[in-house]
């Protein structure tokens, strides 16, 4: 999917939609790309002369190609973060690098999800953590 065809299903726009394309392998993960180009807002002031993606932007990227997972039944939903657990982070991203996601569903419980997500850049592990959301409706 590129970022037409995310936007379909995903509520965020420019500047907050943070990937750049995605879609959802046979095995049932969801992949995400995007590559950073250095002039992001995230980056103004972190850090002058020494620009690194935040941890939290990373997380945030990783939610919404988790997204990818529910594009089916998000018509009328909005996806809210419930809980961001046991994040890492390993490696620095900077500008010029392509960060490739995967997020793979862990579990349902009612409009509960519980995802596993992973942040890489050239096959190096960047970010990882545990994800849960709700799909609520719309107001």
């Amino acid at each position: 999917m590129n970022k037409e065809e995310i936007k379909s299903f995903l509520p965020h726009r420019e500047p907050m939609l943070l990937i750049d394309s995605a879609y959802l392998d046979e095995d049932g993960v969801a992949h995400g790309e995007y590559t950073v180009m250095g002039d992001e807002w995230f980056l103004q002031g972190h850090f002058p002369g020494n620009p690194i993606v935040p941890g939290v932007i990373q997380c945030e990227m990783a939610g919404q190609t988790c997204c990818v997972l529910f594009s089916e039944n998000m018509k009328g939903k909005l996806p809210l973060f419930t809980g961001i657990n046991k994040v890492k982070f390993r490696n620095q991203i900077k500008p010029g690098d392509k960060i490739e996601l995967m997020c793979t569903l862990q579990r349902q419980v009612g409009v509960f999800s519980f995802v596993e997500g992973k942040a890489f850049v050239k096959g190096n592990l960047c970010m990882s953590g545990e994800f849960s959301f709700a799909l609520v409706s719309e107001v």
